[in-house]
């Protein structure tokens, strides 16, 4: 009798929580503290009317055997883009090195005024990102955005 909610992620290291934070238009620790007194119901919060897009990073060979170590670069490149915020789920410093550490390695998130500019804004920051070790994929938002479907890239899934 309609639909169903089977599962919702919303843990920090989670994108769906991450677009969610990227939107949030105020500080969140007064928000966890209201959660923590049991007065948040009786608050709204603060949206920014922004949409929010985001692509995660994976090792090669994931959800599978993958390797750890690898080297990323490019991350302050791709955070040094209009509206970009580059999540780590999975990496480790190794003195200056950025290295893979997890399945799941980086979650590039990004706003704009559309969900057309958030979600090229995101694969923006994500071309930005130099690991060769990694994937993602080409064809996140683009039912939502009303586009055609995309074509995979070269070291797209």
């Amino acid at each position: 009798a309609g639909p169903k909610l089977i599962e919702y992620n919303v843990r920090f290291g989670d994108p769906e929580c991450q677009v969610l934070m990227r939107r949030l238009d105020e500080d969140l620790l007064p928000l966890l503290r209201d959660v923590a007194a049991g007065a948040l119901v009786d608050r709204p919060l603060a949206w920014s009317a922004d949409a929010a897009a985001c692509v995660v990073l994976a090792a090669d060979g994931y959800p599978g055997a993958y390797e750890k170590g690898s080297t990323v670069r490019g991350v302050d490149a791709a955070e040094a883009l209009p509206g970009v915020v580059v999540f780590h789920a999975g990496t480790r410093r190794d003195g200056a090195a950025l290295r893979a550490a997890g399945g799941r390695v980086l979650n590039v998130t990004a706003v704009g005024a559309s969900l057309e500019e958030a979600l090229a804004r995101a694969y923006a920051g994500v071309d930005a990102v130099d690991w060769p070790a990694g994937f993602h994929r080409r064809d996140i938002g683009w039912r939502a955005a009303g586009g055609p479907a995309p074509r995979p890239a070269a070291g797209a899934l």
